[in-house]
């Protein structure tokens, strides 16, 4: 799990914004939102250009140096803060896997060139590489990788990417972890609703979302979570001239379903497809982007309520109020995003809330301030 993340001199972020998991508030309601102290689920407010998808895209930044995973190198374009006078951006990443605390800090030049890398396990350094001033060797002190050449010219090369592809790792608690971590990240993924449909990190084959479906034999599901969301239908595979498609059901007239389904049914496609990867475990972490930019509020609350389900740790950015109620999470699991600082609502207020508290009322009467 995610515990806490921080971030600087990258795009939107000039000083360090940290995104703190832990800050649970004691809550004794929906006690699922929490896993070990850390929050498993999460949503993130906040006013438009305030740097709710940047933060997404800095957790993901990981993906580009770790894995060889799908990503947008386009959305990292203008990576430094325009007005920082620093030369790099520094991301910090804490984890708890297996009950095992697990840290990994780097700077970047750029969304390539890496400038240091250093790696924890229970506090204990165990992997670092500082490359100012011409530096090019590196120090490891997990098992195995002893026999390593040290010198790494190449500066788009991870420290940790060489060591878990060029040597035998020993089994101990410490390599154990390592591994763990980088499974952790190789099957993070970060993907958005909105028109351009982008995603980041744990890959699918290149096809259609139709095309998907039915390869996975996932239509009656698919006709399934339909129906749950209110599209009262039937759904059928056809066969067509360029091969087998999704059609609308009607009995005696078959309609392909790109031909008629709406914006919105065309992002729950989009939402199933990822959702299939999530509960078959193929998913560690998700971070979904304007999750619920064409739905209706009950469908907003239909998606959470399965992701929720699911135990994923998730994180997801919307507008809709409607969702900020603690009959669905808590306060300690709704942030607020701005001034460069992002707080759960619990932080965010000295009136100390409550269950019967309608918080959506009080962020809209100004009643939240993240400072």
């Amino acid at each position: 799990m995610l515990k806490k993340f921080s971030v600087s001199n990258f795009k939107i972020f000039n000083s360090e914004i940290t995104f703190d998991l832990t800050s649970s508030n004691g809550y004794t309601f929906n006690p699922e939102c929490i896993k070990n102290g850390v929050v498993n689920s999460s949503m993130i407010y906040g006013h438009n250009a305030c740097g709710k998808s940047n933060l997404g895209l800095a957790i993901f930044d990981i993906i580009e140096h770790l894995t060889d995973k799908f990503r947008i190198v386009s959305k990292y374009q203008n990576y430094l803060n325009a007005s920082s006078t620093e030369d790099t951006a520094k991301f910090s990443y804490e984890l708890l896997i297996n009950g095992i605390i697990i840290k990994y800090e780097y700077e970047k030049a750029d969304y390539k060139t890496l400038v240091s890398e250093r790696f924890w396990i229970d506090g204990k350094e165990l992997i670092c590489f500082d490359r100012k001033n011409g530096n090019s060797t590196f120090t490891a002190k997990l098992k195995g990788a002893e026999t390593l050449n040290t010198e790494i010219t190449d500066s788009s090369l991870s420290v940790l990417k060489y060591i878990k592809n060029n040597s035998v790792l020993a089994q101990n608690n410490e390599n154990n972890a390592f591994l763990a971590f980088y499974s952790f990240v190789e099957q993070m993924l970060f993907f958005r609703s909105l028109e351009d449909r982008i995603y980041i990190g744990h890959e699918i084959e290149k096809s259609s979302l139709v095309s998907d479906i039915i390869r996975q034999n996932k239509v009656q599901e698919f006709e399934d979570f339909l129906n749950e969301a209110n599209v009262k239908c039937k759904l059928a595979v056809v066969d067509t001239i360029n091969g087998q498609n999704i059609a609308f059901d009607f009995g005696a007239k078959k309609i392909l379903i790109n031909d008629v389904m709406s914006t919105g049914t065309s992002s729950m496609m989009l939402f199933f497809c990822w959702y299939m990867q999530v509960i078959d475990s193929k998913v560690s972490f998700v971070f979904i982007d304007e999750f619920d930019a064409f739905y209706h509020h009950e469908l907003s609350k239909l998606i959470v309520k399965k992701l929720m389900q699911t135990g994923i740790q998730f994180v997801v950015t919307t507008h809709n109020t409607s969702l900020m109620s603690n009959d669905l999470m808590r306060p300690d699991c709704y942030y607020l995003m701005g001034n460069n600082k992002i707080k759960p609502l619990s932080c965010c207020t000295e009136k100390e809330l409550r269950y019967v508290h309608n918080i959506e009322k009080i962020y809209k009467g100004g009643g939240f301030y993240v400072g």
